[in-house]
């Protein structure tokens, strides 16, 4: 099956010279965790993600001489030169694109022009349709769970999530999964301080209670693993057919669902993992 079939070819673009907040805000508008970043001549020059967003607010040196995330242009933040395919290019080869570059998405393009895009999410759909029955949740999992407990920090969970080069963190209690962290859960806003008028980072993040997102702001020192974690948590058995775990990513909207046997934690099954059957 070539890309045309299966790319999405609604895309959101920003210019490289817009500042985060607007990229931002498109994601929050349209529901979309990256964008295409153009030029002023619309070519394709970057991509920006919400991987990106994480990776630059651990930021180092000293705090005056940081700005506020959101003031910084995108160019500033995004992956530049992303790896792009052309529509009549093979599926298997935006798999390996993707699992050798470490990246979840594909620019799909014709010379300079940007028809699409293609995302794990699309091949979550491809693998359902033509691998159900092929593989078990078992044989494609990840048995090397990184894990935090609720009460590590945001600055924590952050520096692992950027030293282990993973987009996703379960929370456990007694090795019991009971939430999940993902680049998605956190973002910045810029916010004054009452008393000195200077600009500060104080962290926003989304939390899932009981499927209800709720919006809260609180000083990064503050805030830790079990504030912002989802815990409305999605788990999956290690013998079920991967397939299930392809379709419930794609419905729910996840990127990767604890493993569990009777319900003691054995593993992580993510997109990764299951674009991995295609090959």
């Amino acid at each position: 099956m070539k890309i045309e079939d299966v790319m999405n070819e609604e895309v959101i673009v920003a210019e490289e010279n817009e500042q985060v907040s607007h990229a931002r805000n498109l994601m929050i508008k349209y529901g979309y965790s990256r964008i295409l970043v153009v030029n002023q001549e619309d070519k394709l020059v970057g991509i920006l993600t919400e991987k990106d967003l994480t990776r630059k607010m651990r930021s180092n040196g000293p705090k005056w001489k940081r700005r506020t995330i959101d003031k910084i242009s995108i160019r500033r933040v995004m992956t530049p030169q992303p790896v792009t395919l052309t529509p009549t290019r093979e599926v298997r080869d935006a798999v390996e694109i993707m699992i050798k570059n470490d990246i979840s998405s594909v620019p799909v393009v014709d010379g300079d022009e940007v028809l699409g895009i293609v995302t794990k999410t699309e091949l979550m759909d491809f693998y359902r349709d033509k691998f159900a029955g092929k593989w078990k949740v078992s044989d494609l999992m990840t048995s090397e769970v990184v894990t935090v407990n609720e009460n590590h920090s945001i600055g924590h969970v952050i520096s692992t999530m950027e030293d282990q080069k993973i987009g996703k963190l379960i929370v456990v209690r007694d090795n019991e999964p009971v939430g999940i962290i993902t680049s998605a859960n956190i973002s910045f806003a810029n916010v004054e301080d009452p008393e000195t008028g200077v600009s500060v980072e104080k962290i926003a993040f989304l939390r899932k209670i009981d499927g209800q997102e709720k919006r809260n702001v609180r000083e990064v020192s503050m805030v830790t693993a079990g504030d912002i974690m989802t815990n409305h948590l999605i788990k999956i058995e290690q013998t079920e057919d991967a397939s299930s775990a392809a379709d419930i990513m794609t419905k729910k909207e996840v990127s990767g669902i604890p493993v569990v046997n009777d319900n003691e934690l054995v593993g992580i099954i993510t997109k990764t993992d299951i674009i991995r059957g295609i090959q």
